[in-house]
């Protein structure tokens, strides 16, 4: 190769791709892993890198195919909220795992105003980073739109409605409220309550379902007096408890959208003089530290929150890779697992 009558010596990936008798992309898509490659290519490809002694330089790569190297894990929460609740945490573990290993680089962006979104979607604008992670998003949040719009790959992490059309990676939510309600019926339980989560976010509204469709195969008849609305945070999950004992006070069973949420609870029904489990059941969902740590210790549905952030990541290094043009989703199984709460 000649730079300003110079022979730098260095190969270049046209170079390679000559030896190799395939296109510049080929090549690329070799060098990135991706999986879009047929075995051929791949031996010629490596071939012709070991024969010219080729070294993919990152920061050429980058500025030859607008690639910064970069994925933005979007939350739109605040940080209180981000270090209070073990799922977002789990969330960051998987997916800092993934890209780790694939060598790219996590931009965490918490969004908490309309100022700080409006930045953010500049930031996006000037192509600073190669995909967007997006979390914790609800029914009428525009931004998964505005990135796919942006020509930007994206990743949920659950989604907006049935026929979310972006990429997303979630639980069985529904199976998850039918788990832990058929739970608490098989063990006799008859007022059986709900806190649920904020009902503008999908998750909140397939575990309402779940537990709707709990008691009905229990052959229980719903009471809206027993259903309360929460936030998924823990004064969240004390307030929707003080509301079901003043409207309920004969319920002997709850069933909390979150582990979070089942702590403050439990802190009412404690307050409040109800023995766990003996006159209130308590099952809550994330099999987080939370529940293991409660006193007794919270029966609660798991769902595979670090699993869902790795897998939320290889979805995007795929889809940023060029390997697949279908958008990805994926459900990932719920399992119920059962302490002394219940």
């Amino acid at each position: 190769m000649v730079v300003s009558g110079r022979q730098t010596g260095r190969p270049t990936l046209e170079e390679v791709a000559a030896r190799a008798g395939v296109g510049r992309g080929t090549v690329s898509r070799v060098i990135n892993g991706s999986p879009r490659v047929s075995e051929h290519a791949k031996a010629a490809v490596d071939r012709a890198v070991a024969e010219l002694g080729y070294v993919p330089n990152r920061a050429a790569r980058a500025l030859a195919g607008s690639r910064t190297d970069a994925v933005a894990l979007v939350i739109p929460e605040t940080e209180a909220r981000l270090f209070a609740e073990p799922y977002f945490l789990d969330i960051i573990r998987g997916v800092s795992a993934e890209l780790a290993d694939a060598d790219k680089q996590l931009l965490l962006t918490l969004i908490r105003s309309d100022k700080e979104r409006q930045r953010f979607e500049q930031y996006l604008a000037a192509q600073r980073v190669d995909g967007v992670l997006l979390v914790s998003v609800h029914a009428d949040d525009p931004l998964p739109d505005q990135v796919r719009a942006l020509g930007l790959p994206a990743v949920l992490n659950g989604r907006r409605t049935e026929a979310e059309p972006v990429a997303y990676v979630d639980s069985d939510n529904v199976g998850a409220g039918r788990s832990a309600v058929a739970h608490l019926a098989d063990g006799g339980r008859r007022r059986i309550a709900t806190i649920t989560g904020p009902l503008d976010m999908y998750v909140a509204r397939c575990r309402l379902d779940g537990y709707h469709r709990g008691l009905a195969e229990a052959g229980l008849a719903p009471d809206e007096s027993l259903v309360a609305t929460g936030d998924f945070t823990e004064d969240g999950g004390r307030r929707a408890m003080h509301e079901l004992l003043e409207r309920s006070p004969d319920l002997d069973a709850v069933f909390a959208a979150s582990d979070v949420m089942a702590a403050g609870a439990r802190a009412v029904l404690r307050a409040s003089g109800r023995r766990v489990p003996q006159d209130v059941a308590l099952v809550g969902v994330d099999d987080s530290a939370v529940a293991r740590h409660m006193d007794p210790p919270l029966t609660s549905v798991r769902q595979p929150i670090e699993e869902m952030g790795r897998t939320m990541a290889r979805l995007l290094l795929q889809e940023i890779a060029g390997a697949s043009e279908e958008r990805h989703h994926r459900v990932l199984p719920t399992e119920l697992v059962v302490r002394g709460s219940s």
